[in-house]
């Protein structure tokens, strides 16, 4: 099997395969192909609490396991697609995740579950997200963050389409046959779809217009690029909206029932419901928005503006937190503000260090969201049992949100501006 990687399409190629914006939706049906185990987790939990006799908190770790195998690993899976072609390890990765569903379905032992859902589906995604971030970054040089925006929303927004019918098949067939026959169906879908992955020539890539990024002119392998401290600020700032994105949305269904808006009916509809479903729409529809702007208007100044409206958005949402309509618009807001993240930093690192290793690259800063992820809902949590009240948690958020929205202006900016124009000196 040829490999990306190592044999790109050559110059003056103009076939379907290597068109580039048949690239943009073959990762994006890769990525909705690998959403579901996320993000339709909470439909299974209490079938299989009942099936293995387990209280919510144990089965609860096979979550924690999918989310940080998947982003703990990135670095070492983002070298492994580098050395043997990003088109053998996402087919891998998209049947690793499939697979993942079918043994779960056979599952007798919570152990089993762990090592199956966790840890085969938590490795196997973590390979597709990685490897097609790595492959958009490459193909879209001009349009870097709308790109990785648009494989980032199918990721965010791709279990839309599997909820309900995930739903009506647990009620009408149970556990396990709702398992395997959707893990079957989305390793096939996401192999299918992989099997069309290309990686662009780079003579082309060079040939096309940069618009408005300016972009480095040297190509830095990962162990060249932890050594630079503005890689470090990048990580810190993306583990602190990490972190302050999940320490809010991780707890939405506690607060909003001791808000007392948790049932209100809005528009028809009961508010916690109706949010989360408002959520999960502007989580995915922010990437490639906001990556779009900071395409045109500069990665920071986006920066700036994108978490600036989430911080503002919590403030206003722990002000009116007792009028349901504003819950639920708000919470979208609160989203809205949040997603981007996922199209800016891929895009800022690869503007800053170089396409060659981008896959790598991202693969260490990815590791941030694992952090936040472990900060975010056990602080959260812990921050409310301790105090009694919400405003800690809020406040906190509001906090990390404000400082990166500040650094990503009076500091990420100055800086980044002064390495590119070093990189380019060199470079003449």
């Amino acid at each position: 099997m040829t490999t990306l990687s190592h044999n790109p399409a050559p110059v003056g190629t103009t076939g379907l395969l290597h068109n580039r914006w048949f690239q943009l939706l073959t990762g994006l049906v890769c990525m909705m192909a690998i959403s579901s185990p996320q993000y339709v987790w909470t439909l299974f939990t209490k079938p299989l609490a009942s099936k293995l006799g387990v209280p919510l908190s144990e089965l609860q770790i096979t979550f924690s396991l999918l989310i940080v195998l998947q982003t703990f690993f990135a670095p070492f899976q983002g070298g492994l697609i580098e050395r043997f072609g990003a088109r053998r390890l996402i087919s891998l990765g998209t049947l690793m995740s499939g697979l993942s569903w079918v043994l779960a379905s056979q599952a007798s032992s919570i152990g089993m579950l762990y090592l199956t859902y966790g840890l085969i589906g938590g490795l196997g995604t973590g390979i597709v997200y990685i490897g097609v971030v790595g492959q958009m970054v490459r193909w879209f040089p001009d349009r870097r963050g709308f790109a990785v925006g648009m494989v980032a929303a199918g990721y965010g927004m791709g279990a839309i389409l599997t909820t309900f019918p995930i739903a009506s098949a647990l009620a009408g067939q149970g556990l396990e046959s709702t398992l395997w026959q959707f893990g079957l169906l989305f390793a096939l879908i996401g192999l299918i779809a992989s099997q069309a992955l290309r990686s662009p020539d780079p003579r082309l890539v060079r040939a096309v217009p940069q618009y408005a990024q300016q972009t480095t002119r040297h190509d830095l392998a990962p162990r060249q690029m932890l050594r630079q401290p503005l890689f470090w600020l990048m990580f810190c700032m993306m583990t602190m909206m990490s972190t302050s994105g999940l320490m809010v949305t991780s707890q939405m269904a506690s607060f909003s029932r001791d808000f007392g808006v948790a049932n209100v009916l809005v528009f028809g509809l009961a508010a916690l419901p109706l949010a989360l479903t408002i959520d999960r729409l502007t989580n995915g529809l922010t990437r490639p928005f906001f990556g779009w702007i900071s395409d045109r208007y500069g990665r920071e100044n986006t920066m700036f503006f994108a978490f600036a409206l989430e911080g503002v958005a919590m403030a206003l949402w722990l002000l009116t937190r007792e009028n349901a309509v504003l819950f639920v618009l708000l919470s979208g807001v609160v989203f809205f503000g949040w997603g981007e993240i996922f199209s800016l930093f891929p895009s800022t690192l690869t503007d800053t260090f170089g396409t060659r290793h981008a896959t790598a690259n991202y693969g260490w800063l990815y590791i941030s969201q694992g952090i936040g992820s472990i900060l975010g809902g056990p602080m959260a949590a812990l921050m409310h049992e301790k105090t009694g009240s919400w405003h800690p948690v809020f406040a906190s958020a509001i906090t990390l949100d404000v400082i990166a929205a500040v650094l990503a202006l009076l500091v990420l900016k100055p800086w980044r501006r002064r390495y590119l124009a070093r990189s380019t000196a060199k470079a003449k």
